[in-house]
């Protein structure tokens, strides 16, 4: 390799994998459990017994496969390119992955200066519609920002529309983020983000199961959305129609028992029908980085009480502003009549009318008592705001 170290066996038998076996296929990854990935490799380069579960067809295609696979070659392409190779049981591995079981990554090509482990214990996914909204993509960047200036880190796709949106808004506040990509990390995709993915690679990292030279597939991304979910603390969808792939980051992130979280939208937006369905049943609704991190971050970190504007009759004591409330909205009133509309003595709502009026609430008119204009819109609401 160049003046590099050799790499090790079980390191070279892994890339050879992922040439061989599709991300996610859990009869390979319940063969690597079952046999080891010694015995696996051996198998599909025609040493061993053919392994158990498949059809001989299918068998054939692997084998014809394992034929065309190059794993010394793969990782000088790699090397060449600024990509890495990380596997289970390194210092870098992602413990976390462990949980997707059979359908775990046999490995993790990786391009960026950054520790993949030690930032995906602090990071929440942000995906969505490719076919945004202006409303979902100021939504999806202003939320990332956020996570970012927390100091967690955001994990897309790398697709255009709310992904794109997260990643850069991260990138914009100096943050942390990463992208998971359906396809060799050397050959960005889609095309139109090639500038963006050079950036994420320069700045955070970009990461995938296929090796170099690879390219998408719809199939792809579908299981692409698993290793999204399970490198996370939680998912947040902020736009996504009924049949949208990121509702299946969502699916997947609930059964890996991940939290799962919803952007609302408008509800007459049909890229916003999937969101909602999703709020309905089982995601938190969201609607800014403090409420997402009081979700996954730790103990204490809550986001804060959303009040209205605090009013000036909000600090009047609970008997002041029981008299108040008594008062007829349009005209003077006796304060016999008030106090019995407030429950209280005469001798009282007297008392309580005067510490009033020194405070601007009301007026004497006479022998009875009536709001200020100021008093009729903080206590009946201004007529010209209905």
């Amino acid at each position: 390799m160049n003046g590099a170290p050799a790499p090790d066996a079980e390191l070279l038998d892994r890339v050879f994998l992922t040439q061989v076996l599709e991300p996610g296929d859990e009869t390979g990854g319940r063969w690597l459990r079952e046999r080891g990935v010694r015995e696996v490799a051996r198998s599909l380069r025609g040493r061993g017994a053919p392994l158990d579960g498949v059809s001989e067809k299918r068998w054939a295609g692997l084998r014809a496969r394992a034929g065309r696979a190059a794993p010394a070659q793969a990782l000088d392409v790699a090397r060449d390119a600024g990509v890495r190779f990380v596997i289970p049981g390194s210092g870098e591995w992602p413990r976390q992955l462990d949980d997707l079981g059979d359908a775990r990554p046999v490995g993790l090509w990786v391009r960026g200066p950054a520790g993949l482990r030690m930032w995906a214990l602090r990071s929440v996914a942000v995906v969505g519609a490719r076919a945004c909204t202006e409303y979902g993509a100021h939504t999806a960047a202003a939320l990332a920002a956020g996570l970012a200036e927390r100091g967690w880190v955001v994990v897309s796709g790398g697709a255009y529309g709310i992904d794109g949106a997260a990643h850069r808004g991260a990138l914009a506040s100096g943050g942390a983020t990463v992208a998971v990509l359906a396809c060799g990390v050397d050959r960005p995709y889609p095309r139109g983000h090639t500038q963006l993915i050079s950036r994420i690679a320069e700045q955070g990292l970009v990461i995938g199961e296929l090796p170099p030279g690879e390219h998408p597939t719809p199939s792809r991304f579908i299981v692409r959305n698993r290793v999204i979910a399970a490198l996370t603390r939680g998912t947040v969808v902020v736009e996504a129609a009924h049949r949208s792939g990121s509702l299946a980051t969502a699916r997947a992130a609930q059964r890996l028992g991940r939290h799962t979280m919803g952007v609302p939208g408008p509800v007459t937006s049909g890229l916003s029908a999937g969101v909602h369905e999703l709020l309905r049943k089982e995601a938190v609704l969201v609607t800014d980085a403090a409420e997402v991190v009081e979700l996954v971050g730790e103990m204490g970190e809550l986001a804060p009480d959303r009040r209205g504007p605090v009013l000036p009759r909000d600090l009047l004591e609970p008997g002041a502003r029981q008299v108040l409330n008594a008062l007829p909205g349009s005209r003077a009133a006796p304060a016999d009549e008030i106090a019995r509309d407030a429950a209280t003595t005469p001798d009282d709502a007297v008392a309580r009318l005067y510490e009033l009026r020194a405070l601007g609430f009301v007026e004497r008119h006479g022998d009875g008592w009536k709001l200020t204009r100021q008093a009729v819109i903080s206590v009946r609401g201004d007529p010209g705001q209905c």
